[in-house]
């Protein structure tokens, strides 16, 4: 019943924000001071044109892990039409080409998951709940809550612990 809750809720987030995830975990430090390891963000994705400043999630050809980084350029190709961004972490030095497939200069509309809530037109999103420029957005991130996912996915015994845990507490419950 709570696991097709979760799908359930998951779906309808998916279908409201236009995301295929709607929340994600910013995994690493690239987008410090902004942003720090375990602080999750609420996703949207729209039809609008991507401009640089936004901060968007990314998959590139050949990674698992998606990665939240800002815009910093975008280029409309003359013969298609095409849209096409490069990214690049707000704490690194240099932008995420050498992270792209190899060969691949830009990134394209497929492989954008989501737009950060709130990251539109440069504004910068700080710590939750302090007054920010930009949209008026009362919930842009949430500090630090990701690290549960982060501890799970680097100590895998601990999430085999709490599932097993969880599931004793099922079995052993009276209702």
């Amino acid at each position: 019943m709570i696991v097709t809750s979760a799908l359930i809720i998951w779906k309808a987030l998916m279908c409201i924000t236009g995301s295929e995830s709607p929340v994600v975990v910013v995994l690493s430090g690239s987008m410090e001071p902004g942003f720090k390891r375990g602080d999750i963000l609420f996703l949207h994705m729209s039809k609008d044109p991507i401009r640089a400043g936004e901060i968007v999630v990314f998959n590139v050809d050949g990674r698992e892990i998606p990665i939240v980084h800002r815009v910093i350029k975008v280029h409309e190709r003359q013969d298609t039409g095409e849209v096409e961004v490069l990214t690049k972490g707000d704490n690194n030095y240099g932008d995420d080409r050498l992270l792209y497939a190899q060969g691949q200069l830009w990134l394209k509309r497929q492989h954008i998951m989501g737009r950060a809530v709130g990251s539109g037109f440069g504004a910068p999103l700080a710590i939750f709940g302090e007054d920010l420029p930009g949209p008026n957005l009362a919930l842009r991130f949430l500090p630090y809550v990701g690290w549960v996912t982060i501890i799970m996915t680097e100590k895998p015994i601990i999430k085999y612990i709490l599932i097993g845990a969880l599931g004793l507490l099922v079995i052993t419950s009276k209702d």
